[in-house]
């Protein structure tokens, strides 16, 4: 796939000597999701600000669409969308009349037909002429990807976007990111919401204290790193985990009526375990799996050894 965003030894210390971000080189695809992930302070937002031109880099390059985010910054910018993790907006205008004036700011002509529709997709088409301080905070929110989305940009960054909402309006915004995608808009996520990265993005990237820990694809990543349980619920229970079981990673729970086996997507050594079980004459009588999630494989990823400190 073609390249849209290009990162190169990008890095970020602040004149007291911070180090807010490692040199850090990462590309982007057209059209894919890609979810920045990790704790707050971690760097996300200190990256997409240098990306949009809000922040000058210490050193490095950023290239949106062929253009230089800093010696071509107006061209970057028009290509862009952002919405930032705090409400900028002015709280005693319309809906209609933020949204619109966003537009024109990129020098785009009106377009009530573009605009409707970006207002009935995020529910704001009925609340367009109600001033933004009337609005809910999960309203505002919607009111920034809005004004986002007004110049028709070919890349959307999204900083923390469903920050303090609720459930059912997050699976909203999840909604509606795929339906972007779906009309060619790259979309970069920060997010420390474990589920939404795992809801949506082709590939995850892990930052931790300014250093990008690893980047790809969410199902390869899952694949090699997560772990899965099988327990497997005993005709009878076990006092202790028998010496013969010695080779497996196996555990008792609940008083022994559980036998838990811990492996990796790639394990070829279940059926010598259930028969090694029938050797032994242990009885079962339902079997149980399940897999980690990405939060359990970020959790092990930022606190192995060898991790960023």
């Amino acid at each position: 796939m073609d390249t849209i965003l290009s990162i190169a030894g990008v890095s970020k210390t602040y004149g007291s000597g911070t180090v807010a971000l490692s040199p850090i080189d990462l590309d982007i695809s057209k059209g894919e999701i890609f979810a920045l992930l990790g704790p707050n302070g971690a760097g996300k937002t200190t990256l997409i600000s240098i990306i949009c031109g809000i922040v000058t880099p210490s050193s490095g390059t950023v290239t949106v669409m062929g253009h230089d985010a800093i010696r071509d910054y107006r061209a970057t910018r028009r290509s862009i969308g952002l919405v930032p993790q705090e409400l900028s907006v002015d709280m005693f205008e319309t809906v209609l009349a933020t949204v619109k004036f966003s537009r024109r700011l990129f020098g785009k002509s009106g377009h009530d037909g573009y605009i409707e529709e970006i207002l009935r997709d995020l529910s704001l088409w009925d609340k367009r002429d109600a001033k933004i301080r009337e609005l809910s905070g999960g309203m505002k929110r919607r009111v920034l990807i809005a004004k986002a989305l007004s110049h028709e940009p070919e890349v959307l960054f999204l900083d923390e976007p469903t920050a303090g909402v609720d459930v059912s309006l997050r699976r909203d915004m999840w909604k509606l990111i795929h339906k972007l995608r779906d009309k060619g808009v790259t979309i970069i996520l920060t997010t420390h919401y474990i589920e939404e990265a795992e809801e949506m993005a082709d590939r995850v990237g892990v930052i931790a204290n300014g250093k990008l820990m690893l980047v790809e694809r969410k199902a390869e990543l899952m694949k090699r790193l997560g772990k899965r349980q099988m327990h497997i619920v005993l005709s009878e229970p076990l006092n202790a985990v028998p010496a013969e079981l010695g080779e497996w990673d196996v555990a008792l729970e609940e008083d022994g009526a559980k036998l838990r086996y811990t492996f990796n997507a790639e394990d070829e050594h279940i059926p010598a375990l259930l028969a090694r079980l029938g050797e032994l004459g242990i009885g079962f009588k339902d079997l149980e799996t399940e897999r980690s999630s990405l939060e359990d494989i970020f959790v092990d990823l930022v606190s192995a050894p060898g991790a960023p400190a």
